[in-house]
This record gives structure tokens, C-alpha cells and sequence, in this order.
């Protein structure tokens, strides 16, 4: 049984930096890359950036692209999301994701439908 779950959200001011971590279980967690996705309210949820399995590359949603990062920790089975630079529109519920299919790339790899577990969500919200 594979679990997420995210932690470290919050209530930030525009211009705060908020890292968000991603505990991972249930199956090897180094052979799957691992994505965020968020979901605004009233909005559909979107694509924010993915990692590959062991951490070299990275690939970011135009909108937050220069401003969050992605990392991970192998050998803790932890996915991080680094938020820098926040403004209003990044508020969401933010989901990190795992891989459906081992060792891929980070290419294409924007749809929901390219992952097969997800968290439960962590609130971030920034006011102005």
C-alpha cells in the first residue's frame, strides 16, 4: 500500500518562501519520479513541476518556473518542494504524486493521469 503525505503548508505573505515535504511508503521510492500538482479552489488541478527518480532533473510549470524548485531525499523516501518568491496566485491545495511506471523521465510527465498515488493535500495560502 503506497501512502503520501504532505506537510508544511500554511499562511504566508507575497514574497515568503514555504517548503512543502512529501513522506513516501509502500514501495521503493527511488524508482519512481515524483511530482506536485495543486489545486486552487474553483479551478482544476494543475501540473507545478516533477523530479525524476533519482533526483538530477527537474522539469517546472511555466508559472512557477525560476521560483520553486523540487528535490528529494532517496534515503529518507522524501519529496520537497522548495516555494520561493509566493505570491496570491500560488494559493492552493497543494498534492504531491507518485510515477505510474518506474524510472522515467521527467519529459511529459505533466498530466494527472501519468501518476497513481496521490497525498492527501496541504494547504498553502498567501495573502497579499
Amino acid at each position: 500500500q503506497v501512502q503520501l503525505m504532505e506537510s508544511g503548508g500554511g499562511l504566508v505573505q507575497a514574497g515568503d518562501s514555504l517548503t512543502l515535504s512529501c513522506a513516501a511508503s509502500g514501495r521503493t521510492f527511488s524508482r519512481y519520479a515524483m511530482g506536485w500538482f495543486r489545486q486552487a479552489p474553483g479551478k482544476e488541478r494543475e501540473f507545478v513541476g516533477v523530479i525524476d527518480y533519482n533526483g538530477e532533473t527537474a522539469e517546472f510549470a511555466d508559472s512557477v518556473k525560476g521560483r520553486f524548485s523540487i528535490s528529494r531525499d532517496n534515503a529518507k523516501n522524501t519529496l520537497y518542494l522548495q516555494m520561493n518568491s509566493l505570491k496570491p496566485e500560488d494559493t492552493a491545495v497543494y498534492y504531491c504524486a507518485s510515477a505510474r511506471w518506474p524510472l522515467t523521465t521527467v519529459y511529459n510527465m505533466d498530466a494527472s493521469s501519468f501518476y497513481d498515488h496521490w497525498g492527501q493535500g496541504t494547504q498553502v495560502t498567501v495573502s497579499s
